[in-house]
């Protein structure tokens, strides 16, 4: 048995034995010095024999005891343990005949009862010297290993295991290197007995003083701490040479890795006796100060902590909760770890604009000129941002004239919370920064794309190590103002999954009538947001949770047109390019013709970042031929703009016209969060009976409109001229392209029925036309939202007819009047009307040819 485990049972046993019976106790100490004397005994009654050549006599079946994670070897005492009743049964029957048994050791340490094919095939046969019945039924005995054996066939395994044996002898090597090996595992295991104090004295000395290498190699290997595979792998070795490389390679390992501990342990005491020293003599220090009259370190760090206290004028709860850590900063040991914590709060505390802030600029016609010196159009937020200074304006002008609200319940809101919707590029978040500047006000942005944790809102408790506020506060920290313009960039890409939910962390942020004591989780005390400007912004609505939507005041930015791009570009995008590409105004000028060729066939977008990208990298081509000498004057043509940017991306109207210009084809109008877009919905029919199928990655709103708008073609073929024979003797095959871009919504119903009507009828679709609405089974058109978006859309892609439902017509009221004079309108409230404005007159579809050119021509 290793010497840790023996030891510790040993430890244990004679714990529970003093508390119970002591004479038990003297027993147990008996046997175990025993178990440390037993070799020399055992020498000493061989040399007593004084016949070398005497062989014991041992019967030819041994009863076999197996162990479980111990291994015994000859000439050593073990104590064991036993507690099954098979095994108890087998010791009373060696103690009452011959106190032989063989010792083998399971395969299977956990296996509670091994059988004869658990074992190993080497074991030692030994006596049992001692006994002892404990009072938990179990039986304690003290073991001797005399010789090695090996295991022959077992003749019986009830009521316990026997088997034939015969003697294994080991093979004694003599000579130098034998006898070297020898004194180098004696010495190792004397340096290993150095660095574990539990070691008895008389057991290393009665092991260092031992000659012969066997006893050598078994008495270490039974008191050192091996694994039970290596410890069965000495035991089993032939050569007494082999066994000690062994023992010595284990014995090496052993001795390195408790000099490594005892290390760690001397560098752990050095460092806690480091501390201890440090707090004694700052302790002293801190006496000697008092008698000179002298503050110390931490109580100037009190004090200027007091001091910012005073004068941060935080409310009266933060003012309490402030001044009690500072109390209990007072009173603790610098060196202490929760120092560090309270020092790093209160830190936090004093250092937030309670009392700081800007004073707005209430100049309502200064306001207007920054906003439309910064920004083109945008006339809704521009108008929205002069009401609440003129408002607030008011308010402090009459401040003295109005009775404060005794209502408690519904206090009087300050703060507004805007929230900008509108595709990219529209200029959301640099709107918040002109909106600052008119107020001259601080601005300050966060990001919320990709934020997951609602800790990252509120903060987290102190508790944890590393805690901070949330980032509310750590920007308002930053700004050292707080009523700053406070931009929460965008809030639509906030994820919700299992670490948390911080779109409900962000509910009391943004309202009104909460975010007067706003409660971080890591000050734990309320502050102050109503009097910032929030202004979050978004690309679409749908994902924002309807409890955060309800809180804001939603303002959409719609797509720019034509012309307000061609002015944008004129005011704000080809100066910055200028500044940025190091050019001079003198050395480049755009045609408004380039800027146009520009919008519509390289850019087509509902902003101008990719606008401006186009025109950067004109002024960098220009930049480069500047640099190598090639003129000093570049006027941007249309011509030169291919130049610079090759092939056109967009092949603007004709590419529309020609798409159309078979029947089956029809351009619908669609909404995204990156502004409208046109979209072609293509049918096609191949033989068959019935069948449908609908393709481009499409969501279900989507298919089920599809469906709905084929039942309503179906039930009305008779009514349309169509044949009625056509579905029966169909497949229709409806796709949407571009299938990489998902798509989904009811508003290209009656683009897909006109697109069915066109197929079966073979009439083509009107040109430079385009159409959007929802529609019933009963051929209602219904309306549909993001009118203004798909209008400009269809101006964009120079379409000049678009059928909209009669419903949606008060909302050309958003559309610029230069699109509407530029543009016809056709509101329906019918599928009919929509087919009798969208498809060329022609002649009733026949029945359908069953030739390939027919079939070919229906089907492209």
């Amino acid at each position: 048995m290793p010497a840790s485990r023996w030891y510790s049972s040993a430890a244990k046993f004679l714990d529970w034995v003093w508390e119970n019976d002591a004479s038990m106790a003297e027993w147990f100490m008996s046997s175990m010095f025993d178990a440390i004397n037993a070799i020399d005994d055992f020498n000493t009654g061989n040399e007593e024999d004084g016949d070398t050549n005497n062989v014991p006599k041992y019967p030819e079946v041994l009863p076999i005891l197996p162990l479980r994670g111990v291994v015994v070897y000859p000439y050593t005492a073990v104590p064991l343990t036993v507690g099954q009743q098979r095994s108890i049964k087998l010791i009373d029957d060696v103690v009452g005949d011959n106190k032989l048994v063989g010792l083998v050791a399971s395969r299977k340490p956990d296996l509670e009862t091994p059988g004869t094919g658990d074992l190993f095939g080497f074991g030692v046969i030994a006596t049992v010297h001692r006994l002892l019945r404990a009072p938990d039924g179990t039986v304690r005995l003290l073991v001797q290993g005399i010789e090695r054996i090996r295991l022959g066939d077992y003749i019986a395994e009830e009521p316990y295991l026997k088997a034939k044996f015969e003697l294994a002898p080991e093979t004694v090597e003599t000579g130098l290197e034998v006898d070297a090996l020898a004194r180098n595992a004696r010495d190792q295991f004397a340096q290993i007995a150095d660095l574990i104090p539990s070691f008895p004295e008389e057991l290393v000395a009665s092991i260092v003083s031992l000659e012969d290498p066997l006893q050598t190699v078994y008495t270490i290997s039974n008191f050192q701490r091996i694994e039970f595979e290596d410890a069965q792998q000495i035991l089993e070795l032939q050569s007494t040479i082999d066994k000690l490389r062994k023992l010595i390679a284990l014995l090496v390992r052993e001795s390195e890795v408790l000099q490594l501990g005892q290390k760690i342990q001397n560098e752990a005491r050095e460092e806690i006796e480091k501390v201890q020293r440090e707090y004694f003599l700052r302790e002293q220090l801190k006496a000697i100060e008092r008698e000179l009259g002298e503050k110390d370190e931490q109580a100037v760090e009190v004090d200027e902590f007091r001091r910012k206290i005073n004068d941060a004028k935080m409310p009266e709860e933060a003012d309490k909760q402030a001044l009690r850590e500072l109390d209990r900063l007072s009173r603790l040991p610098t060196a202490a770890a929760e120092y560090g914590v309270i020092r790093t709060y209160l830190d936090w505390l004093v250092s937030l604009p309670w009392s700081r802030s800007t004073k707005d600029n209430l100049d309502i016609g200064h306001a207007r000129q920054i906003l439309d010196q910064d920004h083109y159009g945008l006339e809704d937020i521009k108008e929205r941002i002069m009401e609440f200074l003129a408002i607030r304006k008011l308010r402090l002008e009459r401040q003295g004239e109005f009775i404060k609200s005794e209502d408690v319940i519904r206090r009087d809101r300050e703060g507004v919370i805007l929230c900008f919707v509108g595709p990219p590029g529209v200029g959301k978040t640099s709107l918040g920064r002109s909106i600052a500047r008119a107020m001259e006000r601080r601005f300050v942005r966060i990001s919320l794309g990709g934020v997951r944790d609602e800790a990252e809102i509120r903060g987290h408790r102190r508790t944890y190590i590393g805690a901070m506020p949330g980032r509310i506060l750590q920007a308002l920290r930053r700004v050292e103002s707080h009523n700053p313009v406070f931009m929460l960039d965008e809030v639509d890409k906030l994820v919700f999954d299992f670490h948390g939910d911080p779109a409900s962390a962000l509910l009391e942020v943004l309202d009104p009538e909460q975010n007067v004591e706003f409660r971080d989780h890591y000050l734990e005390v309320a502050y102050d947001l109503s009097q910032a400007f929030f202004i979050t912004t978004a690309n679409s609505l749908e994902t924002i949770p309807g409890p955060l939507l309800d809180r804001m005041e939603i303002i959409f930015l719609s797509g720019y047109t034509e012309s307000e791009k061609v002015a944008i570009a004129k005011g704000y995008l080809i100066p910055r390019q200028i500044r940025e590409n190091s050019l001079r105004a003198k050395e480049i000028k755009f045609r408004e013709s380039s800027l146009r060729k520009i919008i519509n066939e390289y850019t087509r977008e509902a902003g101008v970042r990719n606008l401006e990208r186009k025109i950067g990298a004109i002024c960098r081509k220009v930049g480069t031929r500047i640099a190598e000498g090639e003129g000093t004057l570049y006027k941007i043509t249309p011509e030169l703009v291919e130049e610079f940017l090759d092939h056109p991306i967009f092949l603007g109207p004709d590419e529309i016209s020609l798409r159309t210009s078979i029947p089956g084809v029809a351009p619908g109008l669609a909404w995204t969060p990156y502004g409208g877009v046109v979209l072609f919905i293509e049918a096609t029919r191949m033989p068959g009976s019935k069948g449908f199928q609908v393709t481009g990655s499409v969501g279900k709103v989507m298919q089920e409109s599809a469906g709905a708008a084929l039942s309503y073609v179906r039930s009305r073929a008779k009514e349309l001229g169509l044949d009625e024979e056509f579905f029966s003797q169909s497949d229709i095959h409806l796709h949407i392209p571009a299938g990489a871009t998902p798509k989904d919504g009811p508003s290209a119903g009656v683009t897909m029925a006109t697109a069915l009507v066109s197929l079966i009828s073979g009439r083509k679709v009107r040109s430079r036309l385009g159409m959007t609405g929802e529609i019933t089974l009963r051929g209602q058109v219904l309306p549909v939202g993001g009118i203004k978006e798909k209008v400009l859309a269809a101006h964009r892609n120079k379409l000049k007819t678009v059928i909209l439902p009669k419903r949606n017509e008060l909302d050309l009221d958003d559309v610029p009047e230069e699109i509407k004079n530029s543009m016809k309108f056709i509101f329906v409230e019918t599928v009919s009307e929509v087919f009798d404005a969208a498809l060329l007159a022609g002649k009733k579809a026949s029945r359908i040819k069953k030739n390939s050119e027919r079939e070919d021509t229906n089907g492209s």
